[in-house]
């Protein structure tokens, strides 16, 4: 099941945090990075974000976050992570199924490590294209992605 998770609420932003980390340690493996910044992030900064989050709960337990910046002009998803006890279950997709069918009103970008291959084979099933690479100042090769308005 979705639901918006009300981050503002302490044990919530917990729940948020440790499935950030858990997912985020497997990218870091995945980008063979030793420095990565999303690992760095605090937990307060989720309780104090103005983003909003979705989580995707099997039973009881939040098995994956969507956390998304609405603009005047485009969405962006800052983040889509799934603990990876939960991988293989088309948790991500499910996500990103429920904020499209939502909140298709304005183009949508993403940005992911390029070596991260199931997150840009991912957004490219949902017809995300490519509009840029660049490299950053902690070793990863980045790749954003533009998905425009559905008709």
């Amino acid at each position: 099941m979705i639901e918006k998770l009300q981050n503002n609420k302490l044990e919530i932003s917990d729940q948020i945090h440790t499935v950030f980390q858990l997912s985020y340690a497997i990218e870091a493996e995945l980008l063979n990075a030793s420095d990565f910044p999303p690992l760095k992030r605090p937990r307060e900064s989720y309780q104090s974000s103005n983003n909003v989050f979705f989580g995707y709960r099997e039973n009881t337990e939040l098995a994956g976050v969507i956390e998304v910046e609405f603009t005047d002009t485009y969405i962006d998803i800052n983040s889509l992570v799934v603990n990876p006890k939960f991988f293989r279950r088309g948790i991500a997709r499910k996500l990103l199924e429920f904020i499209f069918n939502k909140f298709d009103d304005k183009p949508c970008i993403v940005e992911t490590g390029s070596n991260n291959l199931p997150a840009t084979e991912l957004y490219k099933k949902f017809g995300f294209k490519e509009t840029k690479q660049w490299d950053t100042d902690f070793g990863i090769r980045k790749i954003q992605f533009e998905r425009p308005i559905r008709n």
